[in-house]
């Protein structure tokens, strides 16, 4: 039986003596020099299946599960841990004598520590082509009931989930006679709850997405990637948080260089500069601007892209964020460092271009070594008071042989081509988007007006050159003709739209009149 006295003494206020600790984890990396450094303090090690064996083979003295609870482990591992002599162990409140009078009937002995991490199912369920038995076989039971029971107890006991915690905790338990603090208890249970809800959560979207893109209950699960200088504005606080799971996220496998912490705003440029530039295969470079890009190119070499982007508007061009989907060399860091960038990102850079690029002290370089593009299926998420507005993201592929010319008069082939780069340039910017090209870059973007005439507006004062002979994109249809005619006015030779509109007739005879092609591609892009 346990002496009750002894039992009573084992908690002090505010610390507890670490006197015995359940080690199961799946996670091995340094569970042996974390145990060694228990033992070494007098701690008694109870462990389970394949982590016992580890220890054990380490030389370390290790106490089985079936000696502790006196049931052995069962159905290939399933039933191991679930016994009522563990679970009174660990959530005794041990200065309740009702409950340490149950302790001393029932032979129960106390659990100070408990160091579980679980079953891989996150990384399992990603795996391409795994059966469903094997996703289902890695559904950890023991393992988060552990958990939570330790972390729920944390007054009297310990929880470790993390292996980058082991160091921590085997210092203060050096310098403290193998005591840990209540407030390294609380700091360590809270991590235990963060770790256990992360995983059923990834657990729950599993079984939720298995039938339905669209599942009664949107859960995820995000981890905090970096602290923020600050939103919007000074006065808001913010952080950047990926996607537990996600195939990849803004900032994976993005390195950087030189400059500043990145910002908000930085991060929401960011997406919007390398989502337009993850458009083309052939050399391009975006500059983006308040999330719209003032400037789209394409080119033979980075050096030309960027010359033509810049090119399109260059006063609005001063501090925006840059982004080339070619290797940046020494002259194209030359170009560069003619102009204020906040942030620049490429996929790599020459040593002498890095030299150059870094003579300027705030700008943001960073590399970008992400080689995998965003699954298919994964849904695009805004945030609203209260909830979440959640669809498909847009990632269609308009082909050309999809689209419809609805004029007498054909584009011709550079026409086409323009068309095309237009469209893919159109679909990044915000609605109303009206978008001018010649030669493969832009010359005129009208973003986010209310109005559609006031976007074509827009984009025609935006144009540094005579706009005559360019083509021009929108995104969604002209309600009316008086939308196109201004851009007619001025020379255009070739429109694409989605069509949609009850006057599409007479968008069309507009066209028709003034001996432009005209091509519907049937489907809208609205960026809102």
């Amino acid at each position: 039986m346990t002496d009750l006295s002894q039992a009573t003494s084992t908690t002090a206020a505010g610390e507890v003596r670490i006197r015995r600790a359940l080690l199961s984890v799946s996670d091995k990396r340094g569970i042996v020099d974390f145990a060694r450094g228990l033992a070494d303090l007098g701690v008694e090690i109870v462990s389970t299946g394949g982590t016992a064996k580890e220890l054990a083979t380490a030389g370390l003295s290790v106490r089985a599960i079936d000696d502790f609870t006196g049931f052995p482990e069962i159905m290939d591992g399933r039933v191991k841990t679930l016994h009522p002599k563990l679970y009174a162990g660990l959530l005794a409140v041990r200065d309740n004598p009702a409950h340490l009078e149950a302790t001393a009937q029932n032979d129960i002995e106390f659990v100070d520590l408990v160091c579980v991490n679980l079953y891989p199912f996150e990384r399992t369920a990603a795996r391409r082509g795994v059966g469903d038995a094997e996703v289902i076989e890695n559904i950890d039971i023991g393992g988060p009931t552990m958990i939570r029971a330790a972390a729920k107890n944390f007054a009297y006991s310990a929880v470790v989930v993390n292996p980058e915690s082991y160091d921590a905790v085997l210092q203060e338990l050096g310098e403290t006679g193998a005591k840990l603090s209540l407030e390294t208890r609380e700091a360590l249970a809270a991590e235990a709850f963060a770790l256990t809800a992360r995983y059923d959560t990834a657990i729950s979207r599993w079984f939720g997405e298995k039938n339905e893109d669209f599942p009664p209950q949107y859960v995820r699960a995000y981890e905090k990637v970096t602290d923020l200088t600050y939103g919007e504005n000074p006065h808001q606080r913010a952080a950047y948080y990926a996607q537990v799971g996600a195939r990849s996220h803004l900032l994976s496998m993005v390195s950087q260089h030189h400059g500043k912490q990145l910002s908000f705003n930085n991060l929401l440029d960011l997406e919007a500069a390398r989502a337009m530039v993850r458009e083309f295969e052939v050399p391009a470079t975006a500059i983006v601007k308040h999330n719209n890009p003032c400037g789209v190119a394409l080119g033979g070499n980075a050096l030309d892209s960027y010359k033509n982007a810049f090119a399109c508007d260059p006063l609005s061009a001063y501090g925006g964020v840059i982004a080339l989907n070619r290797r940046v060399d020494k002259l194209t860091a030359e170009a560069l460092n003619g102009q204020f960038i906040e942030v620049l990102i490429a996929p790599g850079y020459d040593d002498d271009a890095l030299e150059v690029l870094t003579q300027k002290k705030n700008i943001r370089i960073l590399e970008d070594g992400e080689k995998r593009t965003p699954a298919l299926g994964e849904v695009e998420v805004k945030q609203v008071m209260g909830g979440l507005l959640i669809q498909d993201r847009d990632t269609a592929k308009d082909a050309r042989d999809a689209m419809e010319v609805v004029t007498a008069k054909r584009p011709t082939d550079s026409e086409w081509e323009d068309l095309l780069f237009c469209w893919r340039v159109a679909k990044q910017v915000k609605s109303n988007a009206i978008v001018l090209v010649s030669g493969l870059k832009t010359i005129g973007i009208g973003a986010g007006q209310m109005s559609r005439v006031d976007s074509v507006r827009l984009s025609l004062e935006k144009c540094r050159v005579d706009p005559a002979g360019s083509v021009l994109a929108s995104d969604a249809f002209f309600p009316f003709a008086d939308g196109p005619e201004l851009a007619l006015e001025a020379g255009i030779t070739a429109v694409i739209q989605p069509g949609g509109s009850i006057r599409d007739d007479e968008v069309v005879a507009a066209a028709d009149a003034a001996g432009i092609a005209m091509v519907m591609t049937r489907r809208r892009h609205f960026r809102h």
